[in-house]
């Protein structure tokens, strides 16, 4: 090995192990565990690393894919676990736990209802796909047993508006309220996720000369709050992420790395450098970008050859490329 490859290694090395836990070995107690020193904060400029600029005219080749990756693959586990944060350390969480965090506290904010970025959605708009409310029949007894409690009667008053008095109607008493054991409340979590969809371009970057990939989008795919339970429940797009705008926070969060637990991954490293399964839905083209289960249908091993047929043919990009 060459001195310019050794010191290359050399700092790969010390860039990842400054990913772990820091101070876990000199800590005298619990809570110092994960805090760093003035001399590590001072040091410390763990960014994700930025893509390079690519001009429009450097693309000779370029096709848009969407993906599915199933979290039930052994090697898409980092993206699920942990599904129980009871009993686990603050520093590990799944990605769905650290997008649905960011998501609430507003500091991720390219949220949309579709794969093309064209409209935004809010958290308001989707709570009822995150959480579902449902009385039990328990609490429906409780209310026709006492239900002039619940739905008092009204009655006629007098109330002044401006110069002029009208008549309104309003309850003869508060209404009272159901008691929580009566109500079954559910919240989607990290368990329930299936999967994720991800929209990615692969490109001939002719400067370089070579295929790249960038990734463009990433959708949370699992049934509603209100299914949750159900057999066989139907699956939905949560929301779809623009992805460039969350590599920051993706790159503080760190996924569990099964060899080497002193040298976390972070889930923004983990996704581009395409260290999952996923297998290839639909791509670009001329019939408004159609899935392949549209025109393959009734038959997943039909379906899962084509995906690899476009998968082949976006490994061709670069081959075809120095055949003359």
């Amino acid at each position: 090995m060459s001195f310019s490859k050794f010191i290359i290694a050399l700092c790969l090395l010390v860039v990842s192990g400054s990913n772990a836990q820091a101070n876990l070995l000199n800590a005298k107690s619990p809570s110092e565990i994960g805090k760093k020193s003035a001399a590590q904060l001072n040091s410390d400029n763990d960014k994700p690393l930025p893509y390079g600029y690519v001009h429009d005219r450097d693309i000779m080749m370029g096709r848009m894919i969407w993906e599915l990756i199933d979290l039930d693959e052994r090697v898409n586990f980092p993206l699920y676990y942990p599904t129980d944060t009871n009993n686990i350390g603050n520093d590990r969480r799944s990605l769905f736990d650290v997008i649905l965090k960011n998501v609430k506290s507003g500091r991720i904010k390219e949220v949309y209802s579709d794969s093309y970025f064209n409209t935004k959605k809010t958290l308001k708009e989707m709570q009822s796909s995150f959480k579902h409310r449902d009385t039990l029949q328990a609490g429906f007894d409780e209310i026709n047993n006492n239900y002039d409690a619940y739905y008092p009667k009204e009655k006629e008053v007098r109330v002044k508006e401006g110069k002029q008095w009208v008549i309104k109607k309003q309850p003869a008493t508060p209404a009272k309220e159901l008691d929580k054991q009566f109500i079954n409340e559910r919240e989607l979590a990290a368990i329930d996720i299936s999967g994720y969809k991800i929209k990615g371009y692969w490109y001939f970057d002719k400067r370089q000369g070579e295929l790249k990939y960038r990734l463009m989008g990433i959708c949370p795919v699992a049934p509603e709050a209100r299914d949750i339970g159900k057999d066989n429940p139907d699956v939905i797009e949560l929301f779809w992420i623009y992805y460039p705008s969350i590599r920051e926070v993706l790159h503080e969060a760190k996924s569990f790395n099964n060899r080497n637990s002193a040298m976390p991954i972070s889930f923004d490293h983990l996704l581009n450098s395409r260290r999952f399964s996923g297998v290839i839905q639909k791509e670009e083209n001329v019939y408004g970008d159609r899935q392949i289960e549209d025109y393959m249908k009734d038959n997943s091993q039909i379906q899962l050859i084509e995906s690899e047929r476009v998968k082949e043919k976006i490994r061709d990009f670069e081959s075809d490329m120095w055949n003359y």
